[in-house]
């Protein structure tokens, strides 16, 4: 990660992706089982001394972070800019092949779709104002896609098969260990 860096000292950020949904459209909800799986995460996140909260717009991703929020009284936040990636304006049929490659050409961009890069400019654009907020420790709820290129840009060697291996939800702390630099630890363990 590059652009828009925040520059105080070091700083924490929990990432996660979304609990299972119904669909992928911005307000499909929960799943009976993703409501489960929000409360076990409610309970795993208990552990770390969260201050902020910011989602997407997506339902999905409000209700995956909403039990926590009500047990700890936090408010939250939505920002458009941590939205799941637009692969295209017409649904495609290949469309994992389009996620494939575009860690290998983050300017591929299927039509009307947004590419990898745009997509990266927009979350770090978010990330850095969060973590310029001073917060103790920031959470951000957010989507398969756009938190693989997220981790992508930290280590490159996660790419196609890091997505692959996301789970719902899935949980990562990201540490900046330098005014451009960062790294990662995965915490969820299914």
């Amino acid at each position: 990660m590059t652009p828009h860096q925040p520059t105080s000292k070091s700083r924490n950020l929990i990432l996660v992706r979304h609990c299972q949904a119904t669909g992928q459209h911005p307000d499909a909800a929960l799943s009976e089982t993703g409501h489960q799986q929000a409360q076990s995460l409610a309970t795993f996140l208990s552990d770390y001394a969260i201050d902020h909260i910011t989602t997407s717009k997506y339902l999905r991703a409000q209700q995956t972070i909403q039990p926590f929020a009500n047990q700890h009284g936090l408010p939250i936040h939505t920002d458009l800019r941590l939205n799941e990636r637009a692969l295209s304006a017409e649904p495609l049929e290949n469309w994992q092949q389009i996620v494939h490659d575009s860690f290998a050409d983050p300017n591929l961009r299927a039509p009307g779709g947004e590419s990898a890069n745009e997509v990266l400019h927009r979350a770090q654009s978010a990330l850095a104002d969060i973590l310029n907020q001073n917060h103790n420790l920031p959470l951000i709820v957010t989507h398969g896609n756009l938190l693989a290129i997220l981790l992508h840009s930290v280590n490159s060697t996660f790419g196609y098969r890091g997505w692959q291996s996301l789970t719902n939800p899935d949980v990562f702390m990201l540490n900046q260990t330098g005014p451009t630099r960062f790294a990662f630890e995965r915490l969820w363990r299914t």
